[in-house]
């Protein structure tokens, strides 16, 4: 009976010895998974923003960086003092409503009555930003966001539209507007594709900071079956100093006219040209429309249809705001309506740059911008003119494109029509980002 009760004692003993270790090892992995937790860095903007305490927000109409510091218990004195010191690497006034910032506060500052931030952080666009040091050592300097470009490819066979095709893999739209007006603007009609037709695309995706999707960089290279027809597209840089680049088929012909159908996307005619327009309200007497109207909603983007030097930029009568484009001793464009331009006059602006953006200023019932042509110095109907194709490859280049295209139409001819979601390649790059905000 000793013996048996010798046996249980060990026996118990024994359990909570085990019990005690099992315990200890517990405690152990908790406290290592505890400073594993403690040595992540959330990095943003350059800080660890676990040390914070972040506050974010957007510049609203009206707001002026004296007010928003005043509004963070940052005094007169001191904004001035900011203000003086940073000038020369950062302008405070030109602070853009609707653009981010975000104040890093101290986590001691919890402790105060009236904190007020260490940092300002202006976010110009979604990958420029400043960053102004508001304590101590006041100082201020510009920054971007390291951006990364994956080359991806796509295929789709066409069921009812492209646009669809595109939705039902989960893919950019972004992709069926740059085939539509960068490349196959004047050898495909969108609007009638047939079922059946098929394209691969050979394409980049940006991403900031590795991981916010920015869209769609750029098309490298297309293929497109149609009505019968085998259509390629090669992107390829015409002239490196004004930075113009074109869409070229396997046998170095260009694939685009001078001129865009339209200066802005998605729109639709309202208007078109007509010199023997009546109108109501001036008791149908006729009122020439040397004009095409495109309805589009305030602030959409305005296009330059071709390359060319600007030669006005202005506002005048029922015109509006405006910019006047001449392209060659043959043409020039006009348009009209602008709620602000994007250029200035003298300026050099390629087919496809931003201009300015749709708006409703001068003698106009609803918003749009009046797309003018001229032709030899009087105004004509661009719909019904046989437009010149875009400036062909020199003979100098067109070796050097031929040479350049050969992998890759090696690559589109190896992708193989298929209904699952395209892949990334591995050819990632990142973009060295070290030039200041302008």
């Amino acid at each position: 009976m000793q013996l048996r009760n010798s046996l249980a004692i060990v026996v118990i003993a024994i359990s909570l010895w085990t019990c005690k270790e099992d315990n200890s090892a517990e405690v152990a992995y908790e406290k290592e998974e505890a400073e594993i937790v403690e040595e992540e860095k959330i990095l943003e903007f350059g800080f660890d923003i676990n040390n914070y305490i972040v506050k974010r927000d957007t510049i609203q109409k009206g707001d002026s960086f004296g007010e928003i510091l005043q509004r963070n218990n940052i005094g007169y004195p001191d904004i001035f003092k900011i203000a003086e010191v940073t000038k020369d690497t950062f302008d405070i006034r030109k602070l853009h409503p609707g653009k981010p910032y975000t104040l890093l506060f101290s986590k001691d500052s919890e402790k105060d009555s009236l904190p007020s931030p260490e940092t300002f952080i202006y976010q110009a666009d979604q990958v420029k930003y400043v960053v102004i040091n508001l304590k101590d050592s006041i100082h201020a300097y510009t920054n971007k966001k390291p951006v990364t470009y994956v080359e991806k490819t796509a295929t789709g066979v066409i069921e009812s539209s492209i646009s669809s095709t595109l939705e039902e893999k989960g893919l950019s739209q972004k992709l069926a507007y740059k085939m539509a007006d960068d490349i196959y603007a004047w050898t495909i009609d969108f609007r009638r594709l047939q079922k059946g037709d098929r394209f691969k695309v050979l394409y980049t995706d940006k991403y900031i900071d590795d991981t916010i999707y920015a869209g769609v960089h750029h098309v490298k290279a297309a293929y497109f079956e149609h009505n019968g027809d085998s259509l390629y597209a090669f992107e390829f840089e015409t002239d490196s100093v004004k930075g113009i680049r074109d869409y070229f088929n396997e046998n170095a012909k260009n694939l685009r006219r001078a001129f865009l159908k339209a200066p802005v996307q998605f729109s639709r005619i309202s208007s078109r040209y007509n010199l023997k327009r009546r109108i109501a309200v001036y008791g149908y007497k006729v009122r020439p429309h040397k004009g095409t109207d495109f309805a589009a909603p305030i602030g959409t983007p305005i296009m330059a249809t071709a390359n060319g030097t600007v030669t006005e930029s202005t506002r005048r009568g029922g015109n509006g705001k405006y910019v006047k484009i001449r392209h060659n001793d043959t043409y020039s464009t006009q348009y009209l309506h602008m709620s602000r331009q994007a250029v200035k006059k003298g300026q050099f602006v390629k087919q496809g740059d931003i201009i300015g953006y749709v708006g409703m200023t001068g003698n106009t019932g609803g918003p749009h911008v009046c797309y003018r042509f001229w032709k030899n110095g009087s105004q004509v109907d661009p719909f019904k003119q046989k437009l010149p194709e875009a400036k062909p490859i020199s003979d100098s280049l067109k070796v050097k494109f031929l040479d350049h295209i050969k992998p890759i139409k090696q690559r589109l001819d190896n992708i193989f029509f298929l209904e699952a979601e395209p892949k990334e390649t591995e050819n990632t790059i990142t973009e060295d980002l070290t030039t200041d905000i302008q």
